[in-house]
């Protein structure tokens, strides 16, 4: 192929992916390289700041248990 300018990479691209993957294929590759937001670590610390590791630990084995008997 010539040299193809961005966009035309981005078109034959998307046509391959499509072709090799099928839509539904083709849109969850593309997700893998989504970049998201914010700052995770920063958010995470805020969220678990007033909670102690007993009740974190304890919310987990609740939700083992549950996962369990359905």
């Amino acid at each position: 192929m010539a040299t193809m300018t961005l966009n035309e990479i981005h078109q034959v691209g998307l046509a391959a992916l499509s072709r090799e993957l099928g839509p539904v294929g083709m849109v969850r590759f593309l997700q893998m390289f989504e970049t998201g937001y914010g700052d995770y670590s920063q958010e995470r610390t805020l969220w678990l700041k007033e909670q102690p590791v007993e009740t974190i630990a304890e919310r987990i084995k609740r939700r083992r248990i549950e996962a369990e008997s359905e």
